[in-house]
């Protein structure tokens, strides 16, 4: 257990100019319920922080103070710096926050272009400006590298798991998100589907954005990763640079919240 914390220490006090969202000392519970408690957490700009645990570890809970749901019950929450109370997931998105949750929140009957621009649509002269939307949908998906998608027009019911993320996070960028977090983004995939993904991940990081993935999936973990924090029972066990972890210990932080001989 200490290897673990002294792996959390080494690695949070450094850098700071570099953290775009920090935790300190974040709790937070549901009547006589403890969800979270203590919680450290460091996210970096351009960087891909995978948050990692067994269910009822606190990660959907997680999300949700991060995304603005729910108010933490004590700490302290920064933002580039400065210490913010967010009272909504729309004061989130005000500082560039974005969730991609695993339920994608698209609608089957719409196209591409009318999901990415659903509930703020631009328009001319009081009118759809269809033609100033599809040219930002279609420059947004190419920026990203989404070449698999037949036709902006086409209905999202059509997509593929994997193209129905594309359209999700392209909704996000179009937004100017600082920050990206992916609810188990891989989930019912099938092996293109997740590699195509993953490498939507990974483009988000080089072009500078940060990114928390939250994911049971340690495969995935690995293969895009820079850091890892393990949450257990409600508290975070370990975090630091992904060089420190390998599926093992991992595992071990999840299940009994320390590494095999660690002191």
């Amino acid at each position: 257990m200490q290897e673990a914390a002294d792996t959390m220490n080494s690695t949070t006090s450094q850098g700071d100019d570099e953290v775009l969202l920090r935790l300190r000392g974040v709790s937070i519970n549901f009547g006589a319920v403890q969800a979270l408690t203590n919680v450290d957490l460091d996210i970096r700009h351009g960087k891909i922080t995978a948050l990692v645990g067994d269910n009822g570890a606190g990660k959907s809970t997680m999300i949700k103070i991060i995304s603005g749901i729910y108010a933490p019950s004590s700490g302290q929450i920064t933002w580039e710096g400065r210490s913010v109370t967010m009272h909504s997931p729309k004061e989130a998105s005000q500082l560039g926050i974005a969730t991609v949750y695993q339920d994608l929140a698209l609608c089957d009957n719409l196209d591409i272009v009318q999901n990415m621009f659903l509930g703020h649509e631009k328009t001319r002269h009081r009118m759809m400006d269809e033609n100033a939307m599809e040219v930002i949908a279609k420059q947004t998906l190419a920026d990203l590298s989404v070449t698999t998608v037949r036709s902006i027009r086409q209905l999202v019911e059509s997509l593929s798991g994997g193209q129905r993320q594309s359209v999700a996070v392209a909704r996000a960028v179009m937004e100017d998100a600082k920050l990206v977090i992916f609810d188990e983004p891989t989930a019912a995939l099938g092996v293109s589907q997740t590699a195509q993904v993953l490498d939507l991940i990974r483009r988000l990081g080089d072009r500078g954005v940060a990114v928390l993935v939250i994911s049971h999936n340690l495969t995935d973990v690995f293969a895009v990763a820079d850091y890892i924090s393990v949450l257990r029972l409600g508290t975070v066990v370990s975090s630091g640079p992904v060089a420190n972890y390998n599926a093992q210990n991992t595992v071990e932080l999840i299940t009994t919240g320390s590494m095999a001989g660690a002191n």
